[in-house]
């Protein structure tokens, strides 16, 4: 990848699976060059070859960094850095969630995880990202919020609230950016099939165990609302409305009908 190419590069956080994955595969078939970060070697190797097999001709570079301490995002940047490319897009999608009594179940050390991950690690990357981009007078910014930045999220606290952070953040940004040539859409999704209710120990909840969208479309209608320079995307129909109708509660009513889809539920009831 160090050589001179026509072909755009899009850096995607996050991208060993789910909504991360199905982001680098929409960049992989609109002819992008990709950066890909994750965690997990194992399951980052195993992504950059399925995107490999997208378009034989792509450049994938996978670099397994631990976003939730600065060290990691630095390393990120700078390997970007030394491809001496441009980033004409960056995916910020890396997030955990927590789920749990804030005061009894969940712990801190969890808690500061997550906002270090889902909070803090997002405005280090974005911020030396954007600077360049900014420089340069062109790039894209796709930040993944979630429909549970919408109402404050009981059973799930620091993770609706670090949500909120990234929707607020995003849209500032943008209007901060109108006239760089550098645009930011916020990404909003509901309920999705991907690892995520796993990964949070969120299985019991009534949220993991209803219906939910596939990652692929959610990420199809993300790049599609990204070419198109929305300010923001909430995919899936049923969250569509449900974002409408969140507009017309205040916070005390949306944090209890969202509390009522995160509490814990018996998951084969009689």
């Amino acid at each position: 990848m160090n050589s001179p190419q026509t072909r755009p590069l899009a850096m995607v956080t996050g991208a060993s699976s789910g909504i991360g994955y199905e982001l680098a595969r929409q960049f992989a078939l609109h002819g992008y060059d990709l950066i890909i970060a994750a965690d997990d070697a194992g399951e980052l190797v195993g992504a950059a070859d399925r995107l490999q097999q997208v378009d034989s001709a792509m450049r994938v570079k996978a670099v397994t960094v631990d976003l939730s301490v600065p060290e990691g995002v630095t390393t990120l940047y700078n390997t970007a850095a030394a491809l001496k490319r441009p980033v004409d897009v960056l995916a910020a999608n890396a997030g955990i969630g927590v789920w749990g009594d804030f005061a009894r179940e969940t712990s801190l050390e969890a808690e500061l995880r997550l906002i270090n991950l889902n909070v803090t690690s997002q405005v280090h990357l974005i911020k030396l990202v954007v600077a360049d981009m900014v420089d340069r007078g062109s790039g894209k910014v796709l930040i993944t919020s979630s429909i549970a930045s919408l109402a404050p999220g009981p059973n799930y606290a620091a993770y609706a609230a670090s949500k909120a952070f990234l929707r607020s953040f995003g849209q500032a940004i943008r209007q901060e950016l109108e006239d760089s040539g550098v645009s930011v859409t916020v990404l909003m999704p509901g309920p999705t099939d991907t690892e995520f209710f796993e990964r949070a120990d969120m299985l019991e909840s009534k949220a993991a165990q209803g219906p939910k969208q596939d990652p692929a479309e959610v990420a199809a209608e993300a790049f599609d609302a990204l070419e198109k320079d929305k300010d923001h995307v909430v995919t899936g129909a049923k969250n569509k409305l449900q974002a409408t109708a969140s507009k017309l509660v205040p916070d005390k009513v949306g944090a209890r009908l969202h509390g009522s889809q995160t509490r814990p539920e018996p998951r084969n009831p009689r």
